[in-house]
C-alpha cells in the first residue's frame, strides 16, 4: 500500500516538466540519432522486470503534444535492479556519441521510512551490436558508462508550490566500431522519471571558406583529435593554394589554410562565384570584382573576361583588358622644312588627335624624286637621320648626307600602338625640298705608283658624294719629320698626279681634297710612304686607317682585361678567408622573383612609379586617426576605385614640412611593399604623390598588431590555433626569404591581424627611428682601422647576436627574430626577457642562455624556438623547414600535448629551482634557460631585481634538469610569492604557490634560508 502511495505521489511530478519542455532547434554541428520527444506513439522500450519496474507514461508539452516518458519509484523495497533498454540505435558514421538525459528525482529525505532502501542515483550502460533484433536484456553484455546523480531533487513542498527541478546530464561514449548499439538504464531504488533521452554525435557542418567548400565531416574518435579535410573550390573558381581545414572534436572548424579564386569572368558574392553581368568583365583571377567595360568597348554575354572594342577602335597586343580601346592618331600638323646645302631640318606639331593613347611616335619616310616630282623612289642607304628615322618621340629631325641639287620628298607619319591593327589609311604630312650646292665629301682611297728616288705617281677615286661638278683636286704633301710645319701644294683637274723633286729615302705624307663651286671638301686621311721603296702604308688610306684604329683599340682592351684579371685574382687570394664569413649563398632559380632595392635607383621616384600604383586622392576618404607613425599620422578610411567596390584601408600620411630625404624614405616602404604578393604579407593598394599630403594606402587590418591582440585575448586560443598563427607568419617570411629580402625588424608588434585572424608581416620601412623607445633599441658602433662610424638603432630583444655585434643581417637573423615571435605568441604577448636591461640581455645571450618555455608551451614548439636561437646561424632552420615543421605539428596534434616549463623539483639546501632540459643531449645543445623575478625582502625594503645565471656544466645533475639559483635574503612566504612582477606568473600565483607547497609542504611556516646561500 505504501509503495502505491509513493507511486501516486511521484506521478504528481510528471506534469511539472511540461512547463520547460519547449521545442529546441539543435546546433548544426549536432546530428541526432534518437530523441524520445520526437517519437510518435509509444516507445515500447524493453523493461526488466516487465512488471513492477520501469513504467511508460505519457505527458503533455506546452503545445499539448503527448511525450512518452519512463518512471520508477520502488523506494520501499530493498535490492532493486530494474533495467530499461532502448531499441537498437544505428550509429551511422559516428565513432563517439553523446547521451543527453533530462530527468527528475525525488529527495529521499522527504520520504518517511525509506532511509535504508531509497537511492538518489541510477546507472547508465551501453552495448554495441550488429543485431537490431535483440529481444531480451542480458546484463553481462552491457558496459557501464557512468552513475548518474541529480544536481537537484524535489520534495513534496516543491510539488505543492509547482516548482520544477529538471536535471540535464550529458555523457559520451567512444570508440564505437559496430553498426549500432543499445542504451540501458538501471534503477537501484530511486524515485525517478526519465523525461527525455537524446543521443547524438557531432560533426563539422558543411561550410564555405575562402571560396572552398568543406563537406559535413564527422569528428574523430578522440576528444582531442583533429580530422584534416581538403576543400573543393566552388563552381567557377580555381585553387590558388590547396584549401584545407581541420575539424575539431567539438564540431568546430579551425583556421582555414589556402584559398580559391573566382575564375576570370566571375566575381565573389556571398561565398559563390557569379558571372559578370553584361557590360562588365573580369580578366584575371587576382582581380577583386568585375569591372565595367572600359571606354569604347562592350561585352555581349555574361561571364566575359574582356570587352570587345567598338568599330574603329582597337587594342594593341600589350594593352591590358582594363585599358580603353583607342584609335590611330591623325596626321601631324604644320610641317616646316629648312634646307642647308645637302642637309634638311624638319619640324612639325603633334596631331590634332592622339587616338587616346600615350605611345605616340613618328616615322620619317625619304623619297628621291625626278625634277618634275612625278616619279619617286626610296632614298636607300647612305643618308643619316638624327636622332633616328623610325619611332621618333620628338617633333624634330635632321637629315644629312643628301645629294646636292636633288629633289626629295619627306613624309612624317604619326603612329601609336594600334596603328598596325587599323585597316584604314594611315595619316601623314609631306614636304618636297631641293638640296643646294655643297662641298664634296673627303677622298677615301689613295694609291702610289711608279715610285722612284725623287718622284711618285698618285691616283685616287672620286668622293662618294661629289655634291656637284668636281672642279679640281688639291694635293698637300710634306716630309714626315717636318710634321706639316713646311708643306707643298699641287693642284690638278684629274684624279691622278705625279709629284717630283722629292728627296731619296725619305718618308712623305700626302693629303688630297676635292673642290666644287661650293668650295673645298675635307682633306683625306694621311697617306705615308718612303721614296725609292715599295709603298708601305703606315697610316694609309681611309680603309687602312680604320683597320689600324680597330687594332689599337683592341690592344688597349686586351691590356685592360689583363690588368683586371690580375687585380681580381689578387683580391680573391687576399680575401679567400674572409669569404668564408660572408653571407649565406643564395641559389637563384629561373622564374623566381628577386627583390629590387629601391635605393639602387638613381631616381628613387622611378622605383615608386615602377612598383606602386598612383591613386587619385578623390578616391580616398579619411575617417579617423588610429595612430602616430614615424613620418606622420596613420588613419583608417575607405578607398573607392572606379569600377570596384569600396574597401576599408589604412592610410599613412607624410607630415607637413618634410624634407626630400624624409619623402624618399617614406615612399621607399611603398616601393618595397609593391613588389610583394602573398596572403601573409600586407598588401599595398597604392600611393598618392601628386598632391599633399603624400599617402601610402594599404589594406586595413581590423585587429591591429599581433602583440596587443594577444594580450587582449589572453588564454582564449587553443594550441592548434596558436600554431596556425605561427604557420601564417612563417609562410610570409618564407616568401620574403625566397625573394632575397631581409626584414631586419621581425617582431609581434610588426605583425598585423585581420578580422579572419590571418596574420600578415608589415613594417618594411628602410629607415626606422627608435629613439622614442630607448628600452627597445641599443646603439652599436662600427670601427674599421682608425675610422669609426656611428651605427643605427637595433631592437636588441629580437635581434640575432651576429646582427648586434657585426651588423650582419641575413635570412638566418630573421629566423632568430622569428623564434622570439614564437615566444611572444605562445606567451600571449609577453615582453621578451621581461624587465632585464639590454646590456643584461646581450650578456645572457653571449653566455648561452635562452628564454624558457612559456606557461603550457608544448615541448615541440620550445624545441623549435631553441633551433631558431642557435648561435651559429648556419645551424638555424630555413623558413621553408619551419613551415614544414609547423604543418607536421598541425597534422599531428598529439605532439603538442607534452608541455615544458613546469617546476620539476624544489631543493631546500641549495635553494634551487630545476627546469626540464631540452630533448637534445647536453653535448649537442649547450642551451640554458633562465627566468627573472622581483621579490620583497621585507615590508619596509623596496623591490630588488635578481637574475643569476648558472652555467649548465656546474648545475646539470643526473636527473637531467637545469637549475637556477635564487639568492633569497629572508623568508620565502606567501607574501613573497604573491608579489611576482612577471604578469603571467602573477596571474598564476596560486598555481605556482601550490607547486612549491607540493614539493615542500608548509614552506611559508617552517623554512627559512641563509643570508648567503652557497
Amino acid at each position: 500500500m505504501a509503495a502505491l502511495v509513493f507511486t501516486a505521489t511521484f506521478a504528481l511530478i510528471i506534469w511539472i516538466p511540461t512547463f520547460a519542455l519547449t521545442a529546441r532547434v539543435y546546433p548544426p554541428n549536432e546530428v541526432t540519432l534518437l530523441d524520445s520527444r520526437t517519437v510518435q506513439g509509444e516507445l515500447k522500450w524493453v523493461a526488466s522486470p516487465t512488471e513492477g519496474g520501469w513504467e511508460e507514461v505519457s505527458i503533455m508539452d506546452e503545445k499539448n503534444t503527448p511525450i512518452r516518458t519512463y518512471q520508477v519509484c520502488n523506494v520501499m523495497e530493498p535490492n532493486q535492479n530494474n533495467w530499461l533498454r532502448t531499441d537498437w540505435i544505428p550509429r551511422g558514421g559516428a565513432q563517439r556519441v553523446y547521451i543527453e538525459i533530462k530527468f527528475t528525482l525525488r529527495d529521499c529525505n522527504s520520504l518517511p521510512g525509506v532511509m535504508g532502501t531509497c537511492k538518489e542515483t541510477f546507472n547508465l550502460y551501453y552495448y554495441e551490436s550488429n543485431n537490431d533484433k535483440e529481444r531480451y536484456i542480458r546484463e553481462n553484455q552491457f558496459t557501464k558508462i557512468d552513475t548518474i546523480a541529480a544536481d537537484e531533487s524535489f520534495t513534496q513542498v516543491d510539488i505543492g508550490d509547482r516548482i520544477m527541478k529538471l536535471n540535464t546530464e550529458v555523457r559520451d561514449v567512444g570508440i564505437l566500431t559496430r553498426k549500432g548499439f543499445y542504451l540501458a538504464f538501471q534503477d537501484v531504488g530511486a524515485c525517478i522519471a526519465l523525461v527525455s533521452v537524446r543521443i547524438l554525435y557531432k560533426k563539422c557542418p558543411l561550410t564555405v571558406r575562402n571560396l572552398a567548400q568543406f563537406p559535413d565531416t564527422t569528428t574523430g574518435a578522440d576528444t582531442s583529435s583533429l580530422v584534416e579535410v581538403r576543400g573543393s573550390c566552388v563552381d567557377n573558381s580555381e585553387e590558388r593554394e590547396v584549401p584545407k581545414m581541420y575539424c575539431g572534436a567539438d564540431g568546430e572548424w579551425l583556421v582555414p589554410i589556402g584559398n580559391c579564386l573566382c575564375n576570370p569572368g566571375y566575381e565573389e558574392h556571398g561565398g559563390t562565384c557569379q558571372a559578370c553581368k553584361i557590360g562588365y568583365y573580369r580578366a584575371l583571377a587576382t582581380d577583386d570584382i568585375c569591372s565595367k567595360c572600359p571606354l569604347h568597348s562592350y561585352s555581349i554575354r555574361e561571364g566575359s573576361t574582356s570587352c570587345a572594342c567598338d568599330k574603329g577602335f582597337f587594342r594593341s597586343e600589350t594593352d591590358p583588358a582594363s585599358m580603353p580601346c583607342t584609335q590611330p592618331p591623325s596626321a601631324p600638323q604644320h610641317l616646316i622644312s629648312n634646307v642647308n646645302e645637302t642637309s634638311v631640318n624638319l619640324e612639325w606639331t603633334a596631331p590634332a588627335s592622339s587616338g587616346g593613347r600615350q605611345d605616340l611616335a613618328y616615322n620619317v619616310i625619304c623619297k628621291r624624286c625626278s625634277s618634275d616630282g612625278q616619279h619617286c623612289q626610296p632614298c636607300g642607304n647612305g643618308i643619316h637621320f638624327s636622332p633616328q628615322q623610325l619611332g621618333l618621340r620628338t617633333t624634330r629631325v635632321s637629315i644629312n648626307d643628301l645629294q646636292a641639287h636633288t629633289n626629295y620628298t619627306f613624309e612624317i607619319w604619326a603612329v601609336n600602338g594600334v596603328s598596325k591593327q587599323s585597316s584604314g589609311p594611315e595619316q601623314a604630312v609631306s614636304v618636297m625640298v631641293t638640296t643646294n650646292q655643297a662641298a664634296p665629301s673627303p677622298v677615301t682611297t689613295i694609291q702610289a705608283k711608279d715610285i722612284t728616288r725623287h718622284a711618285v705617281s698618285l691616283a685616287w677615286q672620286q668622293p662618294e658624294r661629289p655634291n656637284g661638278v668636281i672642279l679640281e683636286y688639291e694635293v698637300k704633301y710634306y716630309e714626315k719629320d717636318q710634321n706639316e710645319r713646311s708643306y707643298r701644294i699641287m693642284k690638278t683637274s684629274s684624279r691622278n698626279a705625279e709629284i717630283k723633286g722629292l728627296n731619296p729615302l725619305t718618308s712623305y705624307v700626302f693629303h688630297v681634297r676635292a673642290r666644287t663651286a661650293a668650295g673645298y671638301g675635307d682633306f683625306s686621311a694621311p697617306f705615308e710612304f718612303m721614296t725609292n721603296s715599295v709603298p708601305s702604308p703606315i697610316i694609309g688610306d681611309g680603309a687602312n686607317s680604320t683597320v689600324l684604329l680597330v687594332s689599337v683599340i683592341g690592344s688597349v682592351i686586351l691590356l685592360l682585361i689583363f690588368i683586371g684579371v690580375f687585380i681580381i685574382s689578387r683580391r680573391r687570394s687576399k680575401y679567400s678567408k674572409a669569404k668564408q664569413d660572408s653571407d649565406e649563398e643564395r641559389h637563384l632559380h629561373p622564374g623566381v622573383r628577386i627583390y629590387v632595392d629601391p635605393f639602387t635607383y638613381e631616381d628613387p621616384n622611378q622605383a615608386v612609379r615602377e612598383f606602386a600604383k598612383e591613386i587619385d586622392a578623390s578616391c580616398i576618404k579619411i575617417e579617423k586617426v588610429i595612430g602616430i607613425g614615424e613620418f606622420g599620422e596613420v588613419c583608417s578610411g575607405r578607398l573607392k576605385m572606379p569600377g570596384k567596390r569600396e574597401i576599408c584601408v589604412a592610410i599613412k600620411t607624410l607630415k607637413a614640412g618634410y624634407t626630400d630625404k624624409q619623402r624618399r624614405d617614406f615612399l621607399s616602404e611603398a616601393s618595397i611593399m609593391g613588389q610583394f604578393d602573398h596572403p601573409n604579407i600586407i598588401r599595398l593598394e597604392g600611393v598618392v604623390t601628386k598632391c599633399k599630403p603624400v599617402m601610402i594606402i594599404t589594406e586595413y587590418m581590423e585587429n591591429g598588431s599581433l602583440d596587443a591582440f594577444l594580450r587582449k585575448n589572453d588564454g582564449r586560443f587553443t594550441v592548434i590555433q596558436l600554431v596556425g598563427i605561427l604557420r601564417g607568419i612563417a609562410s610570409g617570411m618564407k616568401y620574403l626569404s625566397d625573394m632575397s629580402y631581409v626584414h631586419r625588424d621581425l617582431a609581434a608588434r610588426n605583425i598585423l591581424v585581420n578580422s579572419n585572424l590571418v596574420c600578415k608581416v608589415s613594417d618594411f620601412g628602410m629607415s626606422r627611428v627608435l629613439e622614442e623607445d630607448p628600452d627597445a633599441a641599443y646603439t652599436t658602433r662600427e670601427i674599421t682601422g682608425t675610422y669609426q662610424s656611428q651605427g643605427g638603432k637595433i631592437p636588441i630583444r629580437w635581434t640575432a647576436p651576429e646582427a648586434i655585434t657585426y651588423r650582419k643581417f641575413t635570412s638566418a637573423s630573421d629566423v632568430w627574430s622569428y623564434g622570439i615571435v614564437m615566444w611572444e605568441v605562445v606567451s600571449y604577448g609577453e615582453r621578451p626577457y621581461w624587465d632585464m636591461s639590454n646590456q643584461d640581455v646581450i650578456k645572457a645571450i653571449e653566455e648561452g642562455y635562452r628564454l624558457p618555455p612559456p606557461m603550457d608551451c608544448p615541448v615541440s614548439l620550445h624545441q623549435l624556438m631553441l633551433d631558431c636561437w642557435q648561435k651559429e646561424r648556419a645551424e638555424r632552420p630555413k623558413f621553408s623547414q619551419i613551415v614544414n615543421m609547423l604543418d607536421k605539428l598541425i597534422r599531428n596534434p598529439n605532439s603538442l600535448k607534452r608541455t615544458g616549463g613546469e617546476i620539476a623539483r624544489f631543493q631546500r639546501n641549495d635553494t634551487a629551482l630545476f627546469f626540464p632540459t631540452p630533448s637534445t643531449s647536453q653535448e649537442d645543445r649547450p642551451a640554458k634557460l633562465f627566468i627573472s623575478m622581483k621579490l620583497r625582502r621585507s615590508f619596509s625594503v623596496s623591490l630588488f631585481d635578481f637574475c643569476m645565471y648558472v652555467p649548465v656544466s656546474k648545475c646539470i645533475n643526473s636527473t637531467g634538469f637545469f637549475c637556477l639559483l635564487l639568492p633569497f635574503h629572508g623568508n620565502l612566504s606567501e607574501q613573497h610569492l604573491a608579489e611576482f612582477s612577471h604578469s603571467k606568473w602573477r596571474r598564476q600565483r596560486s598555481r605556482f604557490y601550490a607547486l612549491f607547497n607540493a614539493f615542500v609542504p608548509g614552506i611559508s611556516e617552517r623554512h627559512s634560508f641563509s643570508q648567503h646561500p652557497q
